[in-house]
């Protein structure tokens, strides 16, 4: 008999009671959605098959969470969501079903946290709305292993008998020389770098707030009611505005770095001041050279890593709940937060039924973004009293891409 798994020190921190992060998946379908077909697609996957899945236990000795293999009753966690209430919630009088899903979304957020007393997983199947919603507790993996699992139970639509494929990082390798002194400059570089945005940071979770706007909330925001839009944008034009702001001097400088795969929840953390007002004039553009300007010194730095590293030493030291405490505060300290997963680019299809949509979120106030299929879905949750209409907030962030392809097609053209 196998040894029962340790939950991973990340995964505690999600296990306790104020931190019940919830991920919400939904996948939206071209033909309409069968409960049974749904049950037959996952009954012979890893939800049944992994001991992550099933449930979990702590040990009264030491404390510390084990999963636990045991039975899983696909009808204690596949539920049929039909006749969805309005409420008043809906931008219009006849809501089209991204906006139904988008309110039910919102809603899950705060109201419908996963019992650690049955397996944390289950699945709304929005049969009206052509929609499955896959809440997974944060405790069993991040975004990444999240949707790697839902990837693993699907097949590219030109080609049935094939798993959807995920674009890598491809690593130019050189074999060139570096000038020694070049490369001394670069590693000074990138400690001064490191060691300014460690203290940031440092500073961020110990002390310093962002100034008050009109997106920021107060004490207890995560808990007020929300509101979820989605913003939609198309990848080949966000490849307009990157290749016309590219420097490829930095470029060559800031090289990928190739990851390992796993599974659980692995993650640093990147603050990204934004000044909107800072030598912009009347060119779009300029917004993007200054991101861009500052995320090649964040990805020179060791910033990410760096920042895991220092919240799993304070989960090693002080525990779960003191880590909760520490990753919360830094949260609550910052105005906007948003995390990504780049998905496949191909079609693909869940049982048959082909996916027109991918897009998740969460029970905190993350903002997710998924690419796939050439186009890119960014759901926006906000507290429905501070931003009450977060669709405008969407539109703004789609026009403004739009302005941005407009002026890279113009000085394309120009050059």
């Amino acid at each position: 008999m196998k040894k029962e798994e340790p939950v991973t020190p990340f995964g505690r921190v999600f296990l306790q009671e104020e931190g019940n992060h919830v991920i919400n998946c939904a996948m939206s379908f071209k033909n309409p959605v069968s409960i049974e077909s749904v049950k037959a697609e996952f009954k012979n996957s890893i939800f049944v098959q992994h001991p992550r899945f099933h449930s979990v236990v702590r040990n009264k000795n030491n404390g510390e969470e084990y999963w636990k293999r045991g039975d899983v009753n696909l009808d204690k966690h596949i539920f049929l969501v039909q006749d969805i209430d309005h409420g008043d919630s809906w931008t219009s009088n006849t809501p089209n079903n991204d906006e139904i899903v988008n309110a039910y979304l919102a809603d899950l957020a705060v109201s419908s946290p996963l019992s650690i007393d049955k397996p944390l997983w289950e699945l709304h199947v929005l049969k009206d709305q052509n929609c499955l919603v896959l809440r997974v507790n944060h405790s069993l993996g991040d975004g990444v292993s999240v949707i790697s699992l839902v990837l693993a139970m699907c097949r590219k639509v030109d080609q049935p008998d094939q798993l959807p494929s995920i674009p890598k990082n491809n690593k130019k390798s050189s074999n060139s020389r570096i000038n020694m002194c070049k490369m001394t400059r670069r590693l000074v570089m990138q400690i001064w770098l490191t060691i300014v945005y460690v203290m940031s940071f440092l500073l961020r979770v110990l002390y310093l707030k962002d100034a008050k706007c009109k997106i920021r909330g107060g004490n207890g925001v995560e808990l007020w009611p929300r509101k979820l839009a989605t913003a939609k944008f198309k990848l080949d034009d966000m490849k307009s505005v990157k290749n016309a702001v590219l420097n490829a001097d930095m470029a060559n400088l800031v090289k990928s770095i190739s990851v390992s795969s796993w599974w659980g929840n692995k993650f640093g953390y990147i603050l990204f001041p934004i000044y909107p007002h800072k030598r912009v004039g009347n060119d779009p553009l300029q917004y993007v050279k200054n991101a861009k300007e500052m995320l090649d010194k964040k990805k020179l730095s060791f910033e990410a890593p760096i920042t895991y590293a220092i919240t799993k030493s304070v989960m090693l030291l002080l525990g779960p709940r003191a880590t909760f405490l520490f990753i919360n505060r830094g949260v609550c300290n910052t105005s906007f937060m948003i995390s990504n997963v780049v998905g496949p680019q191909e079609e693909i299809m869940f049982g048959g039924n082909p996916i027109t949509s991918l897009r998740a979120t969460s029970s905190s106030t993350h903002n997710g973004y998924i690419s796939y299929f050439g186009k890119a879905e960014m759901n926006i949750l906000v507290a429905r009293d501070i931003i009450p209409d977060p669709q405008f907030l969407a539109k703004c962030f789609e026009d403004a891409l739009l302005e941005m392809k407009d002026a890279s097609t113009a000085a394309s053209v120009k050059t």
